[in-house]
């Protein structure tokens, strides 16, 4: 007779994997993971089924926790004038808090997801245009969350292709000077 399902086993390795993989970007192989899940690889074949299936899982922990606390950051604010609440997320996104996620989601960006996660392009565009439309809505400027969010992503580009982060962050409050302006 075969082991029950034990959720929380499984969970406390998801937590562990996806920990492992913000600090040091998706390993090629399971013995990476299960070391650092103190674990071994039978043990995460068991749980997760699969190698790819286990990566993918890491793919989704590590977006719902970018997304939480991301989507705070450029939610609109009551008390303070959208641009600042910009430059106040550009900071994070940009800055250490950001860098685990920039360099998990870069190849996934540049492969479109495949095979690991189809779509992700696309999901990881139109999740943040709402909290960013809102934003601009207050400074009368709904139609620019694209633009904003377009200038985000270049810019978190050109951060991670050059680490130039002086020259991007100028490039960012300029062009928040410029729709502040407008």
């Amino acid at each position: 007779m075969g082991r029950h399902p034990q959720p929380q086993i499984r969970q406390r390795l998801l937590v562990a994997c996806t920990d492992h993989a913000l600090e040091h970007g998706l390993p090629d192989r399971l013995e990476t993971l299960a070391g650092a899940a103190g674990t071994s690889s039978r043990m995460l074949i068991y749980h997760f089924g699969n190698r790819d299936r286990l990566l993918r899982e890491i793919l989704g922990q590590a977006r719902q926790r970018q997304l939480q606390a991301f989507t705070d950051l450029i939610s609109l604010r009551p008390d303070e004038p959208y641009p600042l609440t910009l430059a106040r997320a550009w900071s994070a996104i940009s800055g250490p808090e950001g860098a685990p996620y920039l360099r998990m989601f870069s190849r996934l960006h540049d492969t479109a997801g495949d095979p690991l996660w189809p779509g992700f392009r696309q999901a990881a565009t139109t999740d943040w245009l709402a909290p960013l439309e809102a934003g601009m809505r207050s400074i009368g400027r709904p139609g620019l969350a694209t633009v904003v969010l377009a200038v985000i992503r270049g810019l978190l580009k050109d951060l991670d292709a050059t680490g130039d982060t002086a020259r991007t962050d100028r490039a960012f409050h300029d062009f928040l000077a410029m729709i502040d302006g407008t």
